[in-house]
Order: C-alpha cells, then structure tokens, then sequence
C-alpha cells in the first residue's frame, strides 16, 4: 500500500510537473509573440541605385520645407501688418507643415544613406503618434481658413467683428486638440494589439494601416475606430470648406466682372489645388478597407501629403500673396541698410 501509494504520488508530482512546466512554455511562447522590441521598414525601394538621387530629391524637399514654412513663420512674426487672422492661421499652418514633415522626412532620408531602416517600438509608436497629430490638425486649419475666407469675402463689413482674436486662438487651439486627442486614440488602440504574424512594415514610415496590419489580434474594432474616426475628421472638414466654397462663389458671381476674377484667382485658386492634393490622397489612404491596400501605391501617395504638400504650402498660400512679398522686401531691405 505505501509502496502504491508513494509510485501514484510520484506520478502525480510527475504529472503536475509536466503540466506545470507545458503551461510555463505556452506563457514563455504568447509572451515571445507579443513582445515586439522593432520593426523593419522596407521603405520605398529595394534598387540600391536609386538610393542616392532619391536622398538628394529628399533632401532638397525637406530643405525647401524648413526653409520654406520657418522663414514664412518668421516673416509673420516680425512684420506688425502681418498679425491678421488670416496670416495668424498660414502662420500656424507654416508650424504643423513643418512639424507634420519633420515627423516623417528624417527617417526615411536616414534609412536611405544607412540602408538600416530599422525603427525601434517606441520611435514607431512616437513617429506615429506625431504625423497622426499634426496630419489632423493641418486637415481642421484648412477648415478654418476656408472659414476664415468666407468672412472675408462675404462679410467684409463684419469681419473684424467675427473674427476677432478669441475665436481665431479658439479655433487654431480647438484643431490642435482634435489631432492630439486623434494622435492618442489612434496610438492607444493600435499598440495595445499583439504583434507576432510579421514585423515587416510595408512602408517608408510607420503609417496606421501598414502597422495595424501587422497585428495577429482581431483588428476589426480597430479598422472601425480608424475608419469612423477619420471619416469624421476629414468629412467635418470638407463639409466646412465646402459650404465656405459655395457662399464664396456665390458672393464673386454678384460682384463686377474685373473684381470677380481677382477674387476668385486669390481667394479660391492655390487654396483648392492644395487642398485636391491633401484631401484626395487622405481619402485614398484610409477611407477604405485594409485588405484593399496596395502598399506600392499607397507609398507613392503618401510621398504627396508627406513631403510635397508641406513644401508646396508656403508657395500656394502666402509667396503670392502681395502682403508677403512687401513684407519679404522690406525685411531684405532692412538688412541691406544694415
């Protein structure tokens, strides 16, 4: 009986052992798959030969940038007729253009010239984090522009009543929460899921889609929050500037011909081009479903609103602004004299 007793006892600490030691392993095991310290971004080719022009024409765009959208900052900052509500937002915008590049533009010129591409958990996290941010509140001041113009062109008369300097810091504070408060939900919820299928991203930066694709979890909330929320943001928005747009053209057909088309040249000209660029990539990228994501294409549409759009933002909105340009002269000449 004693002998029975302590061979049935050893099989059962046997037993348990196993069984524990199996649960240790499966723990060990989720633990490896969850654990993602980097990831790998593919970037946006794999010809070693066309590394070197592509870091050249990157870094002339992103050279432009800063150049481009400080110095327009700057040029706001020092001329007194220059603090308008209409420059107060191109000022603004000038800083998210430069923000919203610099979250991306370094990255993928280093992972050029090093070809370690490289990125660690938190940087992706971080880099995500900020284009998120400031992607969305550049989408809401081109919303407070379009608004911004419509009491311009429509209620001259009123528009130093309307927009006076505690809307215009309400409005541009407003757009920089939205992105923020977008920027974290959008962090939160995509790094709170597992990573174990792949830590390849198919992409030059760590974008929403390519890194939520990568998660073995069940995305679909996820792909609903993303969808949902950034129908809201950018519908919102559009639905702003279109109904600014309408009552804008409506006001120029009642005006005299000659003012009609100035108007209409420097009111309506650069602002929409702009925005058909950065709306229609926007759009392209993340209203429709993951699995109908091309990478390839969407790499090169991201190029656009990444590194085109912030360059081209000074020159569309303010360079051919005659304000600007006297502004511009002036400062020159100032030094001149100097």
């Amino acid at each position: 009986m004693q002998v029975g007793f302590t061979a049935t006892s050893l099989e059962v600490v046997a037993d348990s052992s196993t069984a524990r030691s199996s649960s240790d392993s499966r723990i060990t095991l989720m633990e490896n798959r969850t654990e993602v310290t980097e990831f790998l971004l593919l970037g946006l080719t794999d010809d070693p030969h066309l590394r070197l022009p592509l870091f050249i024409t990157f870094l002339l765009i992103y050279t432009l940038t800063v150049a481009g959208n400080l110095g327009m900052l700057l040029l706001i900052l020092l001329d007194p007729r220059l603090h308008t509500p209409m420059y107060f937002f191109l000022g603004n915008l000038s800083l998210v253009d430069f923000c919203y590049s610099s979250a991306v533009n370094p990255t993928v010129m280093a992972g050029l010239l090093t070809r370690d591409q490289v990125i660690s958990y938190n940087a992706c996290a971080t880099q995500l984090f900020y284009f998120v941010a400031f992607g969305t509140v550049e989408n809401f001041l081109l919303a407070t522009m379009a608004y911004d113009r419509y009491a311009a062109v429509c209620k001259p008369l009123h528009y130093t009543i309307t927009m006076t300097t505690r809307v215009c810091a309400f409005m541009v504070t407003a757009s920089y929460i939205c992105g923020f408060l977008t920027a974290s939900i959008h962090v939160g919820d995509i790094f709170s899921l597992s990573f174990c299928n792949s830590t390849v991203v198919h992409h030059f930066f760590c974008d929403v889609p390519a890194v939520m694709v990568l998660s073995c979890s069940d995305r679909h909330i996820s792909e609903l929050i993303l969808f949902y929320l950034d129908s809201f943001n950018i519908y919102f928005a559009l639905l702003v500037i279109l109904i600014s747009y309408v009552f804008i053209f409506v006001t120029i057909l009642r005006m005299p011909s000659g003012t009609r088309y100035r108007k209409a040249l420097s009111t309506c000209a650069s602002h929409f081009t702009a925005i058909c660029i950065f709306y229609g990539t926007v759009i392209f990228m993340y209203l429709q479903p993951s699995s109908h994501h091309a990478m390839d294409t969407a790499k090169i549409s991201s190029v656009f609103y990444t590194m085109v759009i912030p360059m081209l933002n000074p020159l569309v909105y303010s360079l051919r602004n005659k304000e600007v340009r006297r502004a511009f002269t002036k400062i020159i000449l100032w030094k001149y004299d100097q």
